[in-house]
C-alpha cells in the first residue's frame, strides 16, 4: 500500500511539473504577441511589393536571440496571383543593417498558394533599439 501511494504522489508531482511547464509556455508566447509593435511610423515605412504579392502584415518585437535581446521583423505575404508562388523578403534599415529571406523559406512542403498567406521571423542582430526608418522590398522568385 505505501509503494502505491509513492508511486502516486510521484505522479501527481510529474503531472503538476508538466501543467506548470505548459502553462508558462503559454504565457511567454502570450506576452511575445502583446509586445508586438509598429516597426516604424507609417510615413517612415517605404513599400516596393511584386504585383503578385500582398502585404498581409508587419510588426516588430524583440526577443532574445543568440544571448540578446534583439529586433525581430514579423512579415506576412499573400499570394494575390493565380499560380503557387515563393517571395523574396528584403528589410533595410535607416543605421545601415539589413535582414532578408524566402518565404516559404523551404519549398519542401510546397510554395505559397494562391490567396493564401506566407510568414517568417528575422532576426536583426546587434538591434536592440526600434528602427527610425524602414524599406521593405517583396519580391517573386523567378520562374
Amino acid at each position: 500500500m505505501k509503494q502505491c501511494k509513492g508511486v502516486l504522489s510521484g505522479l501527481i508531482v510529474i503531472a503538476a511539473a508538466v501543467c506548470l511547464g505548459l502553462g508558462a509556455g503559454v504565457g511567454a508566447m502570450a506576452n511575445a504577441a502583446e509586445g508586438e509593435f509598429a516597426c516604424a511610423q507609417e510615413g517612415k515605412i517605404s513599400k516596393e511589393i511584386s504585383p503578385e504579392a500582398e502585404l498581409a502584415g508587419l510588426s516588430c518585437f524583440f526577443k532574445k536571440y543568440e544571448g540578446a535581446q534583439v529586433l525581430h521583423f514579423k512579415v506576412a505575404v499573400k499570394n494575390v496571383s493565380d499560380k503557387p508562388q515563393r517571395f523574396r523578403v528584403h528589410i533595410f534599415l535607416d543605421n545601415g543593417k539589413a535582414v532578408g529571406g524566402l518565404i516559404p523559406e523551404k519549398t519542401k512542403k510546397g510554395l505559397v498558394n494562391p490567396g493564401q498567406v506566407g510568414t517568417f521571423v528575422y532576426p536583426v542582430t546587434g538591434m536592440t533599439d526600434k528602427p527610425g526608418s524602414v524599406s521593405l522590398k517583396i519580391a517573386r522568385m523567378g520562374e
